[in-house]
């Protein structure tokens, strides 16, 4: 008996991950040179992504800082680049309950505009967050982070994409220095 074995669709991903705006030197100051460098240095890594590494889809939780500043630079590249798409990771129906008015449109602006939105609760519990972080990385081949490498949320979720074997690219918020750690396990 012959088997066929029809080749699999299967795009290359990226997820992004990153602290939130208090946590970054630049603060909440988008005007900042830090800030408009280390978006700069997130377009960069993206088109690399895309030209060298064939990437067409990324995958952003929409968190304030590094995840909306990712996705905003993902909504824009497809002017450039029309096959990638964007995938807006909600990890409850309320995450943008809290932040200011502005804060709540970019949010929704950005979710109106992505071409997959996947909710993944409807209501707060304590490991959403890291959930939703998990469900990324599981999605993704890559991981784009922005990380100073001290623990906590982000030094997590990057081991973890290691102990799945994702490659990881960092920028450090400090430097704005790009490595890449393909550590396999």
């Amino acid at each position: 008996m012959t088997m066929l074995i029809k080749e699999a669709n299967i795009k290359p991903a990226c997820c992004f991950a990153g602290p939130r705006p208090q946590s970054l030197p630049l603060g909440f100051d988008e005007e900042n040179a830090g800030c408009l460098r280390l978006k700069q240095v997130l377009k960069e890594q993206a088109v690399y992504l895309i030209e060298a590494l064939g990437v067409t889809h990324f995958i952003s939780g929409v968190d304030l800082g590094v995840g909306q500043f990712a996705a905003e630079i993902v909504l824009d590249l497809k002017r450039d680049y029309p096959e990638i798409t964007l995938e807006c990771v909600i990890p409850c129906e309320d995450q943008a309950a809290k932040w200011t008015i502005a804060q709540r449109d970019r949010y929704f602006s950005i979710v109106e505009r992505c071409d997959k939105e996947t909710l993944l609760q409807r209501h707060y519990t304590k490991d959403c967050i890291k959930k939703e972080k998990e469900y990324m990385v599981k999605q993704s081949n890559y991981v784009l982070a922005v990380w100073n490498g001290k623990p906590g949320g982000a030094g997590n979720i990057l081991a973890f994409a290691r102990t799945l074997g994702k490659t990881v690219i960092l920028i450090d918020p400090n430097t704005f220095e790009v490595r890449t750690d393909s550590n396999k396990h």
